[in-house]
Protein backbone atom coordinates (compact mmCIF):
# COMPACT_ATOMS: atom_id res chain seq x y z
CA UNK A 1 0.00 0.00 0.00
CA UNK A 2 1.10 3.34 -0.85
CA UNK A 3 1.25 6.20 2.08
CA UNK A 4 0.95 9.64 0.54
CA UNK A 5 2.80 12.57 2.41
CA UNK A 6 0.33 14.61 3.00
CA UNK A 7 -1.45 11.07 4.79
CA UNK A 8 1.85 10.71 6.79
CA UNK A 9 1.91 13.94 8.19
CA UNK A 10 -1.85 14.04 9.65
CA UNK A 11 -0.86 10.45 10.95
CA UNK A 12 1.92 12.08 13.10
CA UNK A 13 -0.16 15.12 13.92
CA UNK A 14 -3.28 12.15 15.24
CA UNK A 15 0.08 11.69 18.53
CA UNK A 16 1.33 15.42 18.26
CA UNK A 17 2.39 15.31 22.28
CA UNK A 18 3.89 11.61 21.55
CA UNK A 19 6.19 13.37 18.79
CA UNK A 20 7.04 16.34 21.02
CA UNK A 21 8.11 14.06 23.96
CA UNK A 22 10.18 11.46 21.42
CA UNK A 23 12.14 14.65 19.57
CA UNK A 24 11.92 17.10 21.80
CA UNK A 25 12.25 15.93 25.27
CA UNK A 26 13.50 19.35 26.63
CA UNK A 27 10.29 21.05 26.09
CA UNK A 28 6.65 20.81 28.02
CA UNK A 29 3.42 21.30 27.22
CA UNK A 30 1.11 24.57 27.85
CA UNK A 31 -2.06 24.41 27.46
CA UNK A 32 -2.91 23.21 23.72
CA UNK A 33 0.83 23.50 23.01
CA UNK A 34 4.57 22.49 23.66
CA UNK A 35 7.15 24.63 24.17
CA UNK A 36 10.89 24.33 23.50
CA UNK A 37 13.73 26.35 22.33
CA UNK A 38 14.17 25.17 19.05
CA UNK A 39 13.65 22.53 16.07
CA UNK A 40 16.70 20.87 17.69
CA UNK A 41 15.53 20.41 21.13
CA UNK A 42 17.57 23.33 22.39
CA UNK A 43 15.84 24.14 25.92
CA UNK A 44 13.62 27.14 25.86
CA UNK A 45 10.53 28.64 24.67
CA UNK A 46 10.83 29.90 20.97
CA UNK A 47 9.03 27.13 18.99
CA UNK A 48 5.40 25.98 20.10
CA UNK A 49 3.59 22.99 18.44
CA UNK A 50 -0.16 22.60 18.55
CA UNK A 51 -1.06 19.86 20.08
CA UNK A 52 -4.69 19.76 19.32
CA UNK A 53 -7.04 20.90 16.72
CA UNK A 54 -8.55 20.07 12.96
CA UNK A 55 -6.62 17.52 11.33
CA UNK A 56 -5.84 20.09 8.42
CA UNK A 57 -6.52 23.78 7.61
CA UNK A 58 -6.04 26.69 9.68
CA UNK A 59 -5.14 26.21 13.61
CA UNK A 60 -4.08 22.22 12.72
CA UNK A 61 -3.18 19.72 15.34
CA UNK A 62 0.53 19.71 14.71
CA UNK A 63 1.81 22.79 12.85
CA UNK A 64 4.37 24.63 14.83
CA UNK A 65 6.29 27.89 14.49
CA UNK A 66 9.58 28.83 15.84
CA UNK A 67 9.43 32.39 17.16
CA UNK A 68 12.89 33.03 16.80
CA UNK A 69 13.64 32.54 13.07
CA UNK A 70 9.98 32.65 11.47
CA UNK A 71 10.22 29.11 10.76
CA UNK A 72 7.74 26.58 10.12
CA UNK A 73 5.89 23.55 9.33
CA UNK A 74 4.31 19.77 9.96
CA UNK A 75 5.52 17.46 12.53
CA UNK A 76 6.93 15.62 9.52
CA UNK A 77 9.33 18.61 9.06
CA UNK A 78 10.00 19.15 12.59
CA UNK A 79 11.56 15.04 12.25
CA UNK A 80 13.48 16.41 9.32
CA UNK A 81 15.08 19.12 10.80
CA UNK A 82 15.45 17.51 14.45
CA UNK A 83 16.94 14.39 12.48
CA UNK A 84 18.82 16.77 9.99
CA UNK A 85 17.42 14.71 6.98
CA UNK A 86 18.21 16.74 3.84
CA UNK A 87 15.49 14.93 1.87
CA UNK A 88 12.35 13.97 2.22
CA UNK A 89 12.73 9.67 1.62
CA UNK A 90 14.75 9.70 4.51
CA UNK A 91 12.12 12.03 6.81
CA UNK A 92 9.48 9.99 6.05
CA UNK A 93 11.35 6.69 6.47
CA UNK A 94 12.23 8.13 10.18
CA UNK A 95 8.47 8.79 10.73
CA UNK A 96 7.62 5.31 9.86
CA UNK A 97 9.47 3.95 12.20
CA UNK A 98 8.03 6.62 15.17
CA UNK A 99 4.66 5.20 13.81
CA UNK A 100 5.91 1.76 13.56
CA UNK A 101 4.49 1.85 9.79
CA UNK A 102 6.01 -0.67 6.84
CA UNK A 103 8.96 1.09 5.05
CA UNK A 104 6.68 2.16 1.95
CA UNK A 105 7.22 4.01 -1.13
CA UNK A 106 6.15 7.94 -0.97
CA UNK A 107 3.65 9.72 -3.42
CA UNK A 108 4.19 13.28 -3.46
CA UNK A 109 0.24 14.32 -4.45
CA UNK A 110 0.01 16.59 -7.28
CA UNK A 111 -1.35 20.10 -6.12
CA UNK A 112 -4.98 20.62 -7.62
CA UNK A 113 -5.73 24.05 -9.55
CA UNK A 114 -6.28 26.62 -6.67
CA UNK A 115 -9.72 28.01 -6.64
CA UNK A 116 -9.69 31.96 -7.19
CA UNK A 117 -9.86 33.93 -3.87
CA UNK A 118 -8.61 31.14 -1.65
CA UNK A 119 -5.07 30.69 0.99
CA UNK A 120 -3.53 28.69 -2.22
CA UNK A 121 -3.97 31.42 -4.60
CA UNK A 122 -2.23 33.75 -2.45
CA UNK A 123 0.21 31.46 -1.35
CA UNK A 124 1.11 30.77 -5.25
CA UNK A 125 0.80 34.19 -5.89
CA UNK A 126 3.30 35.04 -2.87
CA UNK A 127 5.87 32.68 -3.98
CA UNK A 128 6.09 34.44 -7.81
CA UNK A 129 7.42 37.55 -6.27
CA UNK A 130 11.12 38.71 -5.29
CA UNK A 131 12.49 40.17 -2.77
CA UNK A 132 12.11 43.98 -2.85
CA UNK A 133 15.57 45.79 -2.23
CA UNK A 134 15.90 47.94 -5.35
CA UNK A 135 12.78 47.21 -6.37
CA UNK A 136 9.93 50.27 -7.12
CA UNK A 137 8.60 48.63 -3.89
CA UNK A 138 11.47 49.64 -1.49
CA UNK A 139 11.01 53.14 -3.70
CA UNK A 140 7.61 53.12 -2.67
CA UNK A 141 8.27 52.75 1.17
CA UNK A 142 10.99 54.62 1.35
CA UNK A 143 9.04 57.73 -0.38
CA UNK A 144 6.72 57.59 2.71
CA UNK A 145 9.17 58.42 5.47
CA UNK A 146 10.26 55.00 6.08
CA UNK A 147 13.69 54.01 6.95
CA UNK A 148 13.48 50.72 8.57
CA UNK A 149 15.04 47.75 7.32
CA UNK A 150 12.80 46.01 4.03
CA UNK A 151 14.49 42.90 3.69
CA UNK A 152 11.76 40.66 5.60
CA UNK A 153 10.50 37.82 4.24
CA UNK A 154 6.85 38.40 4.82
CA UNK A 155 7.71 41.19 1.58
CA UNK A 156 8.11 40.31 -2.05
CA UNK A 157 7.74 42.85 -5.67
CA UNK A 158 5.80 41.74 -8.26
CA UNK A 159 6.77 43.28 -11.55
CA UNK A 160 3.50 42.42 -13.76
CA UNK A 161 0.64 42.16 -11.32
CA UNK A 162 -2.83 41.80 -12.56
CA UNK A 163 -5.08 44.13 -11.64
CA UNK A 164 -9.00 43.77 -12.54
CA UNK A 165 -11.34 46.85 -13.15
CA UNK A 166 -14.56 45.90 -11.85
CA UNK A 167 -16.81 48.48 -13.34
CA UNK A 168 -14.88 47.92 -16.78
CA UNK A 169 -14.24 44.36 -16.96
CA UNK A 170 -10.66 45.25 -18.19
CA UNK A 171 -7.65 43.10 -16.90
CA UNK A 172 -4.29 45.03 -16.72
CA UNK A 173 -0.86 44.68 -15.89
CA UNK A 174 0.75 47.13 -12.71
CA UNK A 175 3.62 46.51 -10.47
CA UNK A 176 3.18 45.67 -7.17
CA UNK A 177 4.18 45.39 -3.73
CA UNK A 178 3.09 41.88 -2.24
CA UNK A 179 2.51 41.27 1.95
CA UNK A 180 1.84 37.99 3.10
CA UNK A 181 -0.41 37.61 5.55
CA UNK A 182 0.12 34.33 8.27
CA UNK A 183 -1.67 32.71 11.09
CA UNK A 184 0.29 32.13 13.97
CA UNK A 185 1.55 28.51 13.10
CA UNK A 186 3.76 31.04 10.36
CA UNK A 187 1.67 29.54 7.30
CA UNK A 188 0.59 32.14 4.63
CA UNK A 189 -3.30 32.15 4.36
CA UNK A 190 -3.64 35.23 2.35
CA UNK A 191 -1.71 38.44 0.35
CA UNK A 192 -2.41 41.69 0.39
CA UNK A 193 -1.66 43.64 -2.93
CA UNK A 194 -0.39 47.17 -3.36
CA UNK A 195 0.00 48.64 -7.10
CA UNK A 196 2.03 50.90 -7.87
CA UNK A 197 2.72 53.49 -10.29
CA UNK A 198 4.79 52.24 -13.44
CA UNK A 199 7.06 55.72 -13.16
CA UNK A 200 6.64 57.51 -9.48
CA UNK A 201 7.67 55.85 -5.93
CA UNK A 202 3.48 56.37 -5.34
CA UNK A 203 0.35 53.99 -5.72
CA UNK A 204 -0.96 53.16 -9.39
CA UNK A 205 -3.70 55.66 -10.30
CA UNK A 206 -6.57 53.01 -10.09
CA UNK A 207 -9.57 53.29 -8.15
CA UNK A 208 -8.90 50.53 -5.63
CA UNK A 209 -5.21 50.52 -5.59
CA UNK A 210 -5.11 47.95 -2.95
CA UNK A 211 -7.13 44.24 -2.55
CA UNK A 212 -6.19 41.57 -0.30
CA UNK A 213 -7.13 37.69 -0.97
CA UNK A 214 -7.10 34.72 1.20
CA UNK A 215 -8.06 34.06 4.48
CA UNK A 216 -7.65 37.28 6.61
CA UNK A 217 -9.55 37.07 9.91
CA UNK A 218 -7.60 36.64 13.01
CA UNK A 219 -3.98 36.68 10.97
CA UNK A 220 -1.47 39.36 9.59
CA UNK A 221 1.46 40.31 8.05
CA UNK A 222 4.35 39.52 10.70
CA UNK A 223 7.63 41.88 10.81
CA UNK A 224 9.29 39.55 13.73
CA UNK A 225 8.04 36.86 15.68
CA UNK A 226 6.34 38.04 18.96
CA UNK A 227 7.03 36.25 22.22
CA UNK A 228 5.90 38.26 24.86
CA UNK A 229 5.84 42.10 23.65
CA UNK A 230 4.04 42.66 20.56
CA UNK A 231 2.89 46.02 18.49
CA UNK A 232 -0.12 45.53 16.30
CA UNK A 233 -1.59 47.94 14.09
CA UNK A 234 -3.82 48.15 10.72
CA UNK A 235 -1.73 49.65 7.42
CA UNK A 236 1.65 48.27 6.16
CA UNK A 237 2.72 51.66 6.17
CA UNK A 238 1.95 52.47 9.63
CA UNK A 239 4.04 49.16 11.03
CA UNK A 240 7.00 49.86 9.27
CA UNK A 241 7.01 53.42 10.23
CA UNK A 242 6.67 52.39 13.92
CA UNK A 243 9.76 49.94 12.71
CA UNK A 244 11.75 52.91 11.76
CA UNK A 245 11.91 53.86 15.39
CA UNK A 246 11.43 50.40 17.16
CA UNK A 247 13.49 48.31 15.34
CA UNK A 248 13.32 45.53 17.69
CA UNK A 249 10.11 45.54 18.34
CA UNK A 250 7.81 42.42 17.01
CA UNK A 251 4.82 43.90 14.82
CA UNK A 252 2.25 42.70 13.13
CA UNK A 253 -0.48 44.65 10.51
CA UNK A 254 -3.95 43.32 10.43
CA UNK A 255 -4.82 45.55 7.29
CA UNK A 256 -8.16 46.83 8.51
CA UNK A 257 -9.60 47.60 12.02
CA UNK A 258 -11.74 44.96 12.42
CA UNK A 259 -9.47 42.55 11.49
CA UNK A 260 -7.22 43.96 14.00
CA UNK A 261 -9.82 43.81 16.46
CA UNK A 262 -10.02 39.85 15.85
CA UNK A 263 -6.64 39.45 15.95
CA UNK A 264 -5.48 36.12 17.61
CA UNK A 265 -3.21 36.37 20.40
CA UNK A 266 0.21 34.47 20.12
CA UNK A 267 0.17 31.73 22.66
CA UNK A 268 3.25 33.08 24.89
CA UNK A 269 2.21 36.88 24.43
CA UNK A 270 2.13 39.49 27.75
CA UNK A 271 2.01 42.71 26.64
CA UNK A 272 0.26 44.38 23.50
CA UNK A 273 0.46 47.80 22.32
CA UNK A 274 -2.46 48.80 19.99
CA UNK A 275 -1.18 51.31 17.01
CA UNK A 276 -4.80 53.23 16.97
CA UNK A 277 -5.54 55.17 13.73
CA UNK A 278 -7.39 58.36 14.63
CA UNK A 279 -10.70 57.78 13.41
CA UNK A 280 -14.11 55.64 15.09
CA UNK A 281 -13.23 52.56 13.51
CA UNK A 282 -9.64 52.24 15.11
CA UNK A 283 -10.79 53.62 18.37
CA UNK A 284 -13.28 51.00 18.21
CA UNK A 285 -10.44 48.14 17.54
CA UNK A 286 -8.36 48.96 20.29
CA UNK A 287 -11.75 49.03 22.58
CA UNK A 288 -12.35 45.53 21.44
CA UNK A 289 -8.61 44.27 21.92
CA UNK A 290 -8.62 45.85 25.57
CA UNK A 291 -11.31 43.61 26.32
CA UNK A 292 -9.84 40.63 24.92
CA UNK A 293 -6.40 41.19 26.41
CA UNK A 294 -8.52 41.48 29.93
CA UNK A 295 -10.41 38.09 29.41
CA UNK A 296 -7.02 37.18 28.29
CA UNK A 297 -4.33 38.12 30.87
CA UNK A 298 -2.83 40.26 28.26
CA UNK A 299 -1.82 43.78 29.30
CA UNK A 300 -2.85 45.79 26.10
CA UNK A 301 -1.98 49.84 26.22
CA UNK A 302 -2.70 52.48 23.39
CA UNK A 303 -0.23 53.88 20.86
CA UNK A 304 -1.98 57.24 19.57
CA UNK A 305 -0.63 58.88 16.72
CA UNK A 306 -0.41 62.91 16.47
CA UNK A 307 -1.92 62.71 12.94
CA UNK A 308 -4.38 60.23 11.62
CA UNK A 309 -1.83 57.11 11.75
CA UNK A 310 1.70 56.68 12.51
CA UNK A 311 2.57 56.72 8.89
CA UNK A 312 0.90 60.45 7.96
CA UNK A 313 3.30 61.40 11.37
CA UNK A 314 6.52 59.96 9.77
CA UNK A 315 5.91 61.59 6.52
CA UNK A 316 4.81 65.31 8.18
CA UNK A 317 6.57 65.69 10.99
CA UNK A 318 10.37 65.60 11.90
CA UNK A 319 11.41 62.65 13.88
CA UNK A 320 11.92 64.74 17.44
CA UNK A 321 9.18 66.52 17.64
CA UNK A 322 6.69 63.28 16.41
CA UNK A 323 8.31 61.66 19.74
CA UNK A 324 7.52 64.15 21.70
CA UNK A 325 4.10 64.63 20.85
CA UNK A 326 2.56 60.95 20.07
CA UNK A 327 1.09 59.85 22.94
CA UNK A 328 1.54 56.43 24.34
Amino acid sequence: MTVRVRDLARRLARHAEAVCRHYLPNGRRQGRYWLVGDIHNTPGRSLYVRLTGPESGPGAAGHWTDAATGEHGDLLDLIAGNCCHDNLRAACDEARRFLSLPQEEVVAPRPPAARRGSAEAARRLFRAGRPILGTPAEAYLRARGITARLDWPCLRFHPTLWYRDEVRGQRMEWPGLLAAVTDLDGRITGVHRTWLDREKPQKAPLPDPRRALGRLLGNGVRFGCAERVMVAGEGIETILALKSMLPDMPMVAALSANHLAALEFPPTLRRLYVAIDRDAAGFAAAERLHARGRLSGIDVRDLLPVRGDFNEDVCQLHYDNWRTRASY
